[in-house]
């Protein structure tokens, strides 16, 4: 294992330990389900897409943005200037164009069938970061090589930023009463807990907002932010999928083949509400 891996991996393990002991110590929510039982199905969910990631995405990508490196492509290399500032803006369009991915998965009937399953656990926390059905995390793929050739990603870019982006999704996804005034202030620098809880409220007002994944600003910015209830208020899940049993491990990875199940209301319905 290289240095820069070994390194990674220690601040990825830090940050996740960090943001569990914050869970257990300013929890926001009572859970609906046994811990154990969820935990082990989120986890379950999780190594099934990280081994698709590992099949399918990581033989694509990362060698796409190897080449990408050598050749030049992409939108940061054709505006130039240092390597670290075309760093920095790769990692600011990644998130960018993550926040539209959000959307489009939202919004598209058949990649929100195989999303509703990273909707429908009733009990929001950090496990629920790593819970994605392997197929949206297939279906991603072309949207990431086209990630990394239209902005000019490079190997330690696309690294940096999917380091970046499982420690935010870890934190936003935390079961995590943060106070009012740290909210407030990270809330327009970060997504937070309660921006995040909001965005898997059974509210359907509240589902279609705060897509952000990393920065804030992108909600700010298109208007999708929300901030109209408290962590510990939201009531968390999907209609129709509010009984413990609705959601078991394998209702939930039949869950996109079920032609019954309705897309999410694609009519938007935000508004930027200060905290």
């Amino acid at each position: 294992m290289r240095v820069g891996d070994l390194i990674r991996g220690s601040l990825l393990l830090a940050a996740a330990a960090t943001v569990l002991v914050m869970e257990r110590r300013h929890r926001a929510r009572p859970y609906v389900e046994s811990r154990s039982t969820h935990t082990t199905r989120n986890l379950a969910i999780a190594g099934l897409a990280a081994v698709t990631v590992q099949l399918l995405e990581a033989p694509v990508v990362m060698p796409l943005a190897r080449t990408v490196a050598r050749r030049r492509w992409g939108l940061s290399h054709a505006i130039g200037g240092p390597p670290w500032l075309r760093g920095v803006l790769a990692v600011l369009l990644l998130d960018y164009t993550l926040y539209l991915w959000h959307i489009v998965v939202h919004r598209v009937p058949w990649l929100w069938r195989f999303h509703l399953v990273h909707h429908v656990d009733l009990d929001l926390d950090a496990t629920t970061g790593l819970r994605f059905h392997a197929g949206e995390l297939a279906a991603s793929i072309p949207w990431r090589a086209a990630q990394v050739v239209v902005l000019g990603v490079s190997p330690a870019t696309l690294t940096v930023w999917q380091s970046l982006t499982l420690a935010s999704v870890l934190f936003h996804h935390s079961n995590t009463r943060l106070s009012d005034r740290m909210e407030r202030a990270l809330s327009w620098i970060v997504t937070t807990p309660r921006m995040h809880a909001i965005h898997h409220s059974v509210n359907p007002a509240q589902l279609q907002s705060n897509f952000s994944s990393g920065l804030a600003v992108w909600d700010r910015l298109h208007r999708t932010a929300r901030f109209d209830a408290a962590a510990g208020d939201v009531a968390v899940g999907v209609r129709g999928f509010l009984d413990p049993g609705e959601v078991s491990l394998p209702r939930v990875l039949g869950l996109p083949f079920e032609t019954t199940v309705s897309a999410a209301d694609a009519t938007p319905a935000p508004s930027v509400a200060q905290s």
